[in-house]
């Protein structure tokens, strides 16, 4: 589609200069795409894997946890649950990724603090469900660390790919198809002077 333009001589100049950034700046979004996909792919096989690693950890978590409930009285349990002292401290931190923001989560537990539950009441099976699910948990913040980055990267990369093909189908061509149309006009113009000078000369000659 022909952009809307006066046929002169330096609408031709600033629109070949515009057409120069429209293609330089497609270059860059095309390089920055591409690393894009790299990274998102990259990410996406990470997390897949760490997904399964993770599901894996809190089934079997979850398994020892529903052994213990069958075990113990349901009082009994929520007692014990409920005085715990283990504090999970998390800290929550961004990075820079290709211009992006993404979460950068750490998480510390305390190794040497107890449940806070007496051991008359509890059984095996809560002992090693809770320790399960705090070692997992810091794996579990990764996955969500990732699975976010993820979402910020498809994002950036659909807007990124939205401004390439505008550059690439719309921009570009509408910026070469006027070049073309004033380049043309330009032309048919100064042959037309010319014309008209011959003619002006043979005139004057005739006289």
């Amino acid at each position: 589609m022909r952009l809307r333009a006066n046929p002169n001589r330096m609408q031709l100049l600033r629109l070949r200069r515009r057409l120069t950034l429209a293609k330089r700046g497609h270059k860059l979004l095309k390089d920055k795409q591409e690393e894009l996909m790299r990274r998102f792919l990259g990410m996406v096989h990470s997390a897949r894997d760490l997904r399964v690693e993770v599901e894996n950890e809190l089934a079997l978590a979850h398994r020892a946890f529903v052994s213990a409930r069958f075990e113990m009285d349901g009082s009994a349990m929520a007692s014990a649950l409920a005085f715990s002292r283990r504090v999970v401290e998390l800290k929550a931190e961004r990075e820079q990724v290709m211009n992006l923001k993404v979460p950068k989560f750490h998480v510390e537990i305390p190794s040497d603090a107890e449940f806070g539950y007496g051991y008359g009441e509890t059984t095996m099976d809560l002992d090693r469900a809770l320790e399960m699910y705090a070692a997992v948990l810091p794996r579990l913040m990764s996955l969500a660390e990732v699975e976010k980055a993820i979402q910020l990267l498809a994002a950036e990369l659909e807007k990124t790919r939205r401004r390439v093909n505008a550059l690439e189908h719309i921009l570009v061509p509408s910026l070469e198809e006027t070049i073309r149309f004033i380049s043309d006009r330009l032309s048919e113009m100064e042959r037309a002077t010319a014309t008209r000078l011959m003619k002006i000369k043979d005139i004057v000659r005739e006289h």
